[in-house]
């Protein structure tokens, strides 16, 4: 598992290669940013990957209210956008 930050943490990007994990990290940090400014009581956020032929993202959210999300996708970033984009609708 790799934390960034203290609250938010990665599940399963240990094995991606440097370069897609910097733009991941990135990606992550700044929904994260929207997050907890709008999500009331928010504590920390967890993103896990599952990689079969197509990229599952889970995203889950602890705050006063758990909120959680699911995309799959081909594309790894098209599936992280979808699922962290879900936790802010």
């Amino acid at each position: 598992m790799i934390e960034l930050g203290g609250s938010i943490f990665l599940e399963n990007f240990d094995e991606l290669d440097k370069g897609t994990l910097v733009v991941i990290k990135k990606i992550i940090g700044n929904y994260t940013r929207k997050i907890s400014s709008s999500v009331v009581g928010y504590k920390k956020i967890t993103v896990s990957i599952k990689e079969k032929s197509e990229f599952e993202i889970h995203v889950k959210v602890e705050a006063d209210k758990s909120i959680e999300s699911i995309a799959k996708n081909k594309n790894l970033f098209f599936a992280l956008d979808r699922a962290l984009a879900q936790v802010l609708e």
